[in-house]
């Protein structure tokens, strides 16, 4: 049963990608919206991504089939409370947050319980606000559903179906297993990026000679280091008991590899680092879910000006879009000093066999 009318509880990035989706997608459904930023409430109504946009939260809301929470994490409580009155047989409650645990043990043995359904969007970008959201932003991502105990199964089945309209793939876990996974995946990864880059800091020469020679694989580990302070502090402190339980289990598999490396035990070791590179490279790198594929190549360049110039008319003339392009200054794991990204594979497909044309030396990864 697809819904007729669905409201925002705020209308940010991921609040604002999921109503163009739906309007995209299924443009009778009728959208509302409430938002303190009156400016993307106003670009929204622009471009008639919503009917209706609102500074205060009233009775407008009552006849949501779904209200989706999506407002900044600390803001919740409040804004539960001011919704709550509106959950029932015919309107469900669902959330975008990445943990679910603190809404979960907030909802629970209130009316609420039986009408909610938490969500986590796996997908995002570095910018915020609703002037950067994309209809697009859900195609192909994983959209992880915790539905309370207390809500009716045949519920949750309609919002899955209806989550799956909108191109993203719905799975349905229980809100700690979903703790536990995405402090796994994500949160212990994050504030080991964060850490060893505040190693590498703390011991570096006046010099920052290690910043200026940081190669790939470092690069690479920490470039997670770059998202918002402020997100990993809140997800920090509202994921703590799954993290700390990840950052001990860690540890002791650090320990257990300090001891290899000390005994210079070169059998364990070697086990050890192939038993983690089969388990990486059986990793589907796909457009899905957090991990994207990446079109790249990299190309040999002589340091004259004007060669990087060179290379993008040939490209853009053939109507080939670069995502990214730049300089390696150390290569030590990766031949090649130009590097290169593309949107698709077929447009890294056709860019190699340009470039070799034009006698450009290209390294394929």
């Amino acid at each position: 049963m697809k819904p007729e009318k669905i409201g925002f509880i705020g209308l940010g990035l991921i609040g604002g990608s999921i109503a163009k989706a739906i309007h995209r997608i299924h443009p009778d459904i009728t959208l509302i919206a409430y938002d303190i930023d009156a400016e993307a409430l106003s670009l929204a109504l622009a471009e008639q991504v919503i009917s209706q946009g609102f500074q205060e939260i009233t009775e407008d809301f009552a006849g949501c089939r779904y209200i989706f929470l999506c407002a900044p994490v600390q803001k919740n409580s409040q804004l539960l409370r001011a919704i709550s009155k509106f959950a029932g047989e015919r309107c469900i409650i669902t959330d975008v947050g990445s943990v679910k645990t603190p809404i979960h043990q907030e909802i629970s043995n209130t009316r609420i319980a039986p009408y909610f359904i938490g969500g986590h969007p796996m997908a995002g970008s570095e910018k915020s606000g609703y002037e950067h959201a994309s209809s697009y932003l859900l195609e192909n991502a994983y959209y992880i559903l915790t539905p309370s105990a207390e809500i009716r199964p045949q519920t949750v089945t309609e919002f899955q179906e209806f989550i799956r309209s909108l191109g993203a793939i719905a799975m349905v876990l229980d809100y700690q297993e979903h703790d536990y996974i995405t402090a796994a995946i994500s949160h212990l990864p994050h504030i080991l990026a964060y850490s060893l880059v505040n190693l590498v800091k703390s011991i570096d020469d006046e010099s920052e000679t290690m910043k200026t020679v940081a190669a790939g694989g470092f690069r690479d580990i920490t470039r997670i280091a770059s998202s918002s302070p402020v997100m990993w502090q809140q997800i920090c402190l509202s994921n703590k008991t799954q993290i700390i339980k990840l950052i001990d289990l860690f540890m002791d598999s650090l320990a257990d590899m300090k001891d290899q490396i000390a005994d210079s035990c070169g059998r364990k070791l070697f086990d050890y680092f192939q038993d983690a590179k089969d388990y990486r490279d059986s990793i589907t790198i796909s457009t899905r879910g957090s991990i994207s594929k990446i079109y790249e190549i990299y190309c040999d360049m002589a340091d004259e000006a004007g060669e990087i110039a060179t290379l993008a008319t040939i490209l853009s003339e053939h109507g080939i879009s670069i995502k990214n392009i730049g300089i390696l200054h150390n290569r030590e794991f990766q031949e090649g000093v130009l590097h290169v990204d593309f949107y698709e594979e077929s447009a890294r497909k056709q860019a190699v066999s340009l470039l070799r044309d034009c006698q450009y030396h290209i390294y394929e990864r």
